[in-house]
């Protein structure tokens, strides 16, 4: 086995190689404007440090979000083209859940992250494995009282901190912790999907799929003026 993990839904362009035992490399960069100009460098990078061919590649892993359209679209396309070229399998996993995994708690905990216009992505956990709620969208403050006394993994959390009060690490998604999560479900042989429910069709993984949650900003404009050729 060995697993190209990739995410670009939050500010990290993030990405890591897993062997099905542990990380070869893992490259990761803060920049949320950027995604598409690093993200193919950090592979270039990953591949390098593991001293393996792209073509050894079999299986992508990709955070599919909830993250901004632009961004997460970055790393789906990307996967999605690795993936149609080398004849391999691609694994979308919840962004939010790498960094649940990555926190290692075991104790009940919710991930958030900056979803821009003053809202966050989040959802609730039972541990570091076990997501109890779908992924959401809303203003910190609407979701403060349903999460009071809740650690809060992530990002989003140091962002609001009247909202949210036991900010915990990591703050940015990890590929390495993504790749780790896919390759422990894979050696399960799937197994219970990670909403805890079997909605993501009971192997434990997602369509690589973008999951948005809201609209893009980009809109069609409304009442526009139709030209018509003479």
């Amino acid at each position: 086995m060995l697993l190209l993990a990739l995410d670009t839904a939050t500010p990290a362009v993030t990405v890591a190689l897993h062997d099905g035992d542990s990380v070869l490399a893992a490259e990761s960069r803060i920049d949320a404007r950027r995604h598409g100009e690093l993200l193919l460098p950090a592979v270039d990078r990953a591949l390098a440090r593991a001293g393996v061919a792209l073509g050894a590649v079999t299986g992508l892993v990709v955070g599919v979000g909830p993250g901004p359209y632009t961004g997460l679209r970055v790393g789906l396309v990307t996967a999605a083209a690795f993936g149609s070229t080398l004849g391999v399998p691609v694994h979308g996993l919840c962004t939010l859940d790498g960094l649940a995994y990555a926190s290692g708690l075991d104790e009940p905990f919710v991930v958030a992250t900056d979803a821009r216009r003053k809202e966050v992505y989040w959802a609730r956990y039972a541990d570091s494995r076990t997501r109890l709620t779908e992924p959401a969208v809303d203003r910190p403050a609407d979701v403060a009282g349903e999460l009071a006394g809740l650690p809060v993994v992530g990002a989003g959390g140091a962002l609001y901190p009247d909202a949210f009060g036991d900010v915990r690490e990591p703050a940015h998604q990890s590929a390495a912790a993504l790749a780790s999560l896919a390759a422990e479900r894979l050696a399960a042989g799937g197994g219970q999907g990670g909403d805890g429910q079997g909605g993501d069709g009971g192997d434990g993984f997602l369509p690589p799929l973008p999951l948005y949650l809201r609209r893009p900003d980009a809109q069609v404009p409304k009442n526009y003026k139709v030209v018509t050729p003479k």
